[in-house]
């Protein structure tokens, strides 16, 4: 029975180049000189320190158009809030969204079952799987979840006939 997988995914190698090219931008920068600002990737979080309010906001600024350039949703970034760091300095953690939650997975198997169209649709951990008897039912419903918006980036995978 053919089927697909809407998902929410962030390609990790992608948002890892986008820091690399982040920081080195950062330290080239004739504004930033003579100052400690840094950028830190961990497997599910960035970490940013700017030597004060300016600086760490234009240090996502950044991060926000090297992340574009790359192609990488901004719908993947959690902006956590500014706290103080030592020496003046601030700090903010941004966490990197990945799967769909129930609540979305539910919305997309709501917005699906409304189109009346002969699919199933069902929430599997943080994956939604459609599957229908014709192909062509398929790829309508590719084209409903496309033209409406969920909050998230989503993606079409795993398509099998």
């Amino acid at each position: 029975m053919p089927s697909f997988d809407v998902v929410f995914k962030v390609d990790m190698q992608e948002i890892d180049n986008a820091v690399n090219q982040a920081r080195k931008e950062i330290n080239q920068r004739y504004d930033f000189k003579g100052t400690h600002n840094e950028i830190t990737l961990d497997k599910e979080s960035i970490t940013i320190l700017g030597a004060d309010d300016y600086k760490l906001n234009a240090v996502v600024d950044v991060l926000r158009g090297k992340l574009a350039q790359r192609s990488v949703s901004p719908t993947c970034l959690d902006f956590g809030k500014k706290e103080p760091a030592s020496h003046g300095a601030m700090r903010q953690s941004i966490n990197l969204l990945q799967g769909i939650d129930k609540e979305r997975g539910k919305e997309i198997v709501k917005a699906i079952k409304e189109s009346k169209l002969k699919v199933q649709a069902q929430i599997m951990d943080d994956q939604v799987r459609v599957t229908s008897k014709k192909i062509d039912d398929l790829q309508q419903v590719i084209q409903l979840l496309k033209g409406k918006d969920f909050g998230i980036d989503l993606q079409f995978v795993n398509m099998r006939s």
